[in-house]
């Protein structure tokens, strides 16, 4: 190394390494300055190739370009064990790499059960426990769990009575405040799921989910209102469905993603795995009932003896009367910047939940600058895969990743072809296990779309496919690099559109119209 330039050789001079039918003898070359930040170079050699690699060493260290080399080689032996196999289809990683990437990284082989339990199990056996203890608050209001344990077994009877029963499912529109929280668990109880229908939507909107969801009947202020009977009155299992929740619609009609007890269950029982009961004292919960953090925000606590401390929003946090027993927000990176900048964040918040967009590092160092000692958790989950799916510590001076897979569930980077990609590659997530939703209610065409035959688990298995572009680091963590929305495939490669506009650009003898794109595939 000299200069800022090192170089790094497939094998060193004399040495010999079996490649198919042919050998390698690693033999010197002229070393020469190149005017690339990576460059390899590969020369004739008796028998074969002689292969070095030239980089920048501000840009790369000695062990990812190792780790290129060595997938090098092993592209080098897939070629010559089947010539005529396309490139696409060319194994990248060897055995170990893989077994670890399938294996370790993944999170495979790492349970996370739900015991048969549902989520309403959960609050009613921490009822049992602290009965007088504050389960919620909203504004002055405080409800004790006995309370709330009471006031939901009373409307979970009135809904049985109205045939209410397991897989059913029942709207809940009503504004924040405790009826809100005893309303999700009386629906629960009863055996069926809950809709959340938000007041402040277009009613053309709340229309089409009623529609949509086929709901048996809607809790509001004025009381409960049945129209369609609902299934047999039995205690639900932990397979039945949880709630139901919609997506915006900003791209197409609003679908509903369907969720079980158990995958609900999982991550509530992984959040009082990590998350110490002090942390879960009190909950900030700020999040619409529509979105699935709200799921974090309520039964986390409520199944840890904490307390759900009710906001209209995250905004709204600086006016609460009790604000300063708010122990733990859960919130989306642009709110919490927001209540930073305001300085409303209160020295008894001793964790922060950032989740839903991209974390940047410049807001993670303020957290630390104006919370010191508080723990930062970046975490990454879609609705289909309930919540959350990977989640990362973040500390002072490190750049946020979404990190590791939650307990019990398997996260995959894979290639267009659904084959694992070697660390430091971009290729999409993939998610499955513990967390993955039923899929999406009453479309089984978009459902085979998304959730996909499981390749590497057992057999009948699925993958939720994301849509994300991520790439394993060095170290097995997790790095997002956005959405694929925008790429188009090449012969097997993932090319973005704006590097063809870019190429386009650079050549302008090539006429635009002679891209042709159709959907989201290049076809000419």
């Amino acid at each position: 190394q000299g200069a800022g330039l090192a170089a790094f050789a497939l094998a060193e001079e004399g040495d010999r390494t079996p490649l198919g039918d042919l050998e390698l003898e690693g033999v010197a070359i002229p070393e020469r300055r190149l005017p690339f930040d990576l460059a390899l170079l590969a020369a004739e050699a008796e028998g074969g190739l002689a292969i070095s690699c030239q980089y920048n060493a501000a840009l790369f260290d000695g062990l990812t370009v190792e780790r290129l080399l060595g997938v090098l080689e092993i592209l080098l032996q897939g070629m010559t064990a089947d010539p005529g196999r396309p490139v696409a289809e060319l194994p990248l990683l060897g055995e170990a790499e893989q077994a670890q990437i399938l294996g370790e990284w993944s999170g495979a082989g790492v349970e996370a059960g739900d015991g048969g339990a549902c989520l309403h199990d959960l609050v009613f056996a921490q009822a049992l426990r602290t009965p007088q203890a504050t389960a919620v608050i909203h504004g002055t209001e405080r409800t004790t769990y006995e309370e709330l344990a009471h006031r939901a077994a009373e409307l979970a009877a009135t809904l049985r009575e109205m045939g209410i029963g397991p897989e059913a499912r029942v709207g809940v529109m009503l504004e924040r405040g405790p009826e809100m929280v005893v309303s999700v668990l009386g629906v629960l109880t009863a055996g069926g799921a809950y809709i959340p229908l938000d007041p402040a939507h277009p009613e053309e909107r709340r229309r089409m989910i009623l529609e949509d969801a086929g709901i048996s009947a809607l809790v509001t202020g004025r009381g409960v209102e049945a129209w369609a009977g609902g299934g047999v009155p039995a205690r639900p299992l932990s397979g039945n469905l949880a709630y139901v929740l919609y997506t915006s619609g900003s791209t197409g009609r609003p679908k509903g993603v369907a969720v079980e007890h158990r995958s609900a269950v999982a991550r509530v029982r992984w959040a009082g795995e990590v998350y110490p009961p002090e942390d879960l004292a009190g909950v900030l919960a700020a999040t619409s009932l529509g979105f699935d953090l709200s799921v974090f925000e309520l039964f986390v606590p409520l199944s840890q003896g904490g307390a759900v401390i009710l906001a209209d929003d995250a905004l709204a946090f600086p006016d609460l009367p009790f604000r300063g027993e708010v122990t733990l927000i859960n919130t989306v990176p642009s709110a919490l910047a927001e209540l930073l900048r305001a300085g409303s964040v209160p020295a008894t918040v001793r964790t922060v939940n950032l989740a839903g967009e991209a974390l940047p590092a410049a807001l993670a160092e303020e957290v630390h600058r104006q919370l010191p000692g508080a723990r930062l958790w970046n975490l990454y989950g879609p609705t289909e895969d309930t919540v959350y799916s990977t989640f990362a510590p973040v500390r002072l001076g490190e750049t946020p990743l979404i990190g590791r897979p939650l307990a019990g569930t398997r996260a995959y980077v894979l290639d267009w072809e659904m084959q694992p990609l070697p660390a430091g590659v971009p290729g999409e997530l993939f998610l499955g296990g513990a967390g993955q939703a039923r899929g999406y209610l009453g479309r089984p065409d978009l459902t085979a779309e998304r959730f996909v035959p499981d390749p590497f688990g057992p057999s009948g298995g699925r993958l939720y496919r994301t849509g994300d572009l991520v790439r394993f680091r060095a170290d097995g963590a997790l790095d997002f690099l956005g959405r694929i929305d925008h790429q188009v495939k090449v012969r097997g490669f993932r090319v973005e559109l704006g590097e063809i506009e870019a190429a386009l650009a650079r050549h302008p003898a090539v006429e635009a119209a002679a891209v042709v794109l159709r959907e989201d595939r290049l076809v000419a």
